[in-house]
């Protein structure tokens, strides 16, 4: 029985895309490298974040989820994940929209371009198991990708 793992997705599956890997057997977290080169410029108030492809998703048990979190090393690079930490759902795997295709999203705050180039680690990723409080009902289904948590049936 699978438990938890890594793909790569249809649309990267030819391209050359390695499975995140822990580099030493205390580590916590498996790197991620990037899919695709990535040119991301420095920050302006008001613009989005610049979204990183891995080529990957993640698939988990039931009670788990796995977090995308940036490295240490990445402020020093001008590397701020926009929301901090990225959550993902068990059930983001595979859904209809992108196949469960999670990207890394990044604000650089140098101020000249910051180039991420293919096979650069961009982030790592912590499988996590969670618990429920008492009287929990949650019965909704996810019917999306990336921001779809607010629109289940």
């Amino acid at each position: 029985m699978r438990k938890r793992g890594f793909e790569i997705v249809e649309e990267y599956k030819n391209k050359g895309i390695n499975l995140p890997v822990r580099s030493t057997k205390f580590a916590a977290a498996y790197d991620v490298q990037a899919a695709e080169d990535v040119v991301i410029p420095p920050f302006k108030l008001g613009e989005k974040p610049t979204l990183i492809p891995t080529g990957l998703k993640a698939y988990c048990m039931d009670d788990e989820f796995y977090m995308l979190l940036n490295r240490s090393s990445g402020p020093k690079k001008g590397l701020v994940m926009a929301n901090s930490v990225g959550i993902i759902d068990k059930d983001y795997y595979n859904n209809e929209t992108n196949e469960g295709h999670f990207y890394f999203q990044y604000y650089n705050i140098k101020n000249e371009e910051i180039v991420i180039h293919k096979g650069d680690v961009i982030g790592q990723v912590i499988f996590q198991k969670y618990l429920l409080v008492d009287l929990d009902n949650a019965t909704g289904n996810r019917t999306g990708g990336f921001g779809s948590t607010d629109n289940l049936n």
